[in-house]
């Protein structure tokens, strides 16, 4: 990438500090990178783009250039990562870099809340996690910003060194490591070598961890860095620096933290004792930054959930405990067994296919059901093609699609009960929502 070109877009990117990569959403002064799509070729819409005000447009097809206000690259989002990664050197605040199988967006959303009680605080909007949604939250940080927590998504290895290389985090921690994406990575190991990429990266730059004490892979990974980094621990461990203990989740967490001889009790909004963990990095992250512990208290207690993660809701008619924004067999095993283990009546549970798992896919699914016919749950429904072999079975109710269950269950209402919802986005659990 040629320095005058970063140079020239970094020049107009400080006038407006806005980068877009949607044509609609264009705003006077900012920086357009026009990227294709299945669908779409952003170039097509780069005169749209200058027309309504972008100050620059990113492109790689000339064809489309209309004037010197055009800048043609071999590759839009190697040059967008660049820009990224320039204005990252720029900046001299702490940068908590958060990557995991599971409970990163709650964690980055905790971590958020908690630091916002002392400093101004610029964190990943939604899931913005992946290659192009670093640079993007790295460009959106705002001129008065003094911390910025960024979270790391992968399916693939090498993804998040890649995205450590251009968010350079100072700190961080990995939530949890577990089966997921194995259509990329292969295998659980191939798991945690990408996940661990983060640690490896901070050590290497002298920065500081948060590792949870009570998962034995990830404390093992961590002790073998060279160098060693300071490290934080936190979790149910009579190790761990930062202890606590869950004392309900039925359906709302509730536990305890000691520290320094003393004892906070947490109540939260969020559902399912699998937030334990994300909630105890966060208190762990906020105490290193000199945040008082009733204020970490405060800061957990008034966060709400939201797009259909750990929420819990009560219809009319049943009370709801919707998790369908993401599902693989480690975070659909914990809300399972979290479910099972609430002192609630009248329990019910759907349950969404899970994706990208490639040939483990069959194996994973049919253990899922082992799990969940083994609890005490008085009706199961399992949703989408990955269930099929347990069509014929008669403990459960079988559908190929959300949209048949729907039909179902407008047709056999259920009243009074206790429900869990749990699958992949794409399963669209999130449809049995408004006739539950």
């Amino acid at each position: 990438m040629e320095n005058s070109v970063i140079d020239r877009l970094y020049e107009a990117y400080k006038v407006s500090r806005t980068v877009t990569t949607d044509s609609r959403a264009i705003t006077p002064g900012c920086l357009f990178f026009a990227f294709k799509g299945a669908s779409f070729d952003g170039n097509a819409f780069a005169g749209q783009a200058l027309e309504k005000g972008a100050a620059l447009c990113v492109m790689d097809n000339a064809e489309y250039a209309t004037d010197e206000r055009c800048i043609v690259v071999d590759d839009v989002l190697k040059t967008l990562q660049a820009l990224a990664l320039h204005h990252r050197k720029q900046l001299t605040i702490p940068v908590v870099g958060i990557t995991g199988t599971n409970g990163k967006t709650t964690t980055k959303e905790l971590v958020a809340a908690v630091l916002g009680r002392r400093y101004r605080v610029h964190a990943t909007r939604g899931n913005f996690n992946n290659h192009l949604g670093v640079p993007l939250t790295l460009l959106s940080i705002p001129e008065d910003c003094e911390i910025a927590v960024v979270e790391m998504g992968a399916n693939h290895p090498g993804e998040i060194e890649n995205l450590c290389n251009i968010a350079l985090p100072t700190c961080g921690l990995i939530t949890s490591v577990g089966l997921a994406h194995l259509e990329g990575f292969g295998s659980f190991e191939g798991v945690v070598k990408t996940k661990t990429e983060l640690y490896r990266h901070i050590a290497a730059k002298g920065g500081k961890l948060y590792v949870n004490a009570d998962n034995e892979r990830l404390v093992k990974e961590a002790k073998k860095l060279e160098p060693q980094p300071a490290t934080t621990t936190y979790g149910t461990a009579s190790s761990a620096n930062l202890r606590g203990t869950i004392t309900s989740s039925d359906p709302y967490l509730h536990f305890y933290i000691e520290h320094a001889d003393n004892v906070y009790t947490i109540a939260m909004k969020l559902i399912g004792s699998y937030n334990f963990t994300n909630a105890m990095a966060a208190a762990a992250v906020g105490l290193d930054f000199n945040i008082d512990l009733f204020e970490i208290k405060e800061a957990l207690e008034s966060y709400q959930p939201e797009n259909k993660r750990s929420q819990y809701k009560r219809t009319e008619h049943n009370a709801l405990i919707l998790d369908c924004y993401n599902a693989n067999p480690t975070s659909m095993k914990a809300a399972v067994e979290s479910f099972a283990h609430d002192q609630l009546e009248n329990k019910i549970v759907f349950l969404g296919g899970m994706k990208e798992l490639g040939d483990a896919s069959d194996e994973e699914h049919k253990k899922l059901f082992g799990l969940v016919r083994s609890c005490d749950f008085k009706d199961i429904y399992l949703v989408g093609e990955e269930f099929g072999f347990a069509a014929a079975n008669p403990d459960v109710q079988w559908f190929p699609t959300s949209e048949e269950t729907v039909k179902f269950l407008q047709e056999h209402p259920i009243r009074d009960a206790n429900i869990l919802i749990k699958g992949s986005n794409s399963t669209k659990m999130w449809l049995l929502e408004e006739v539950l």
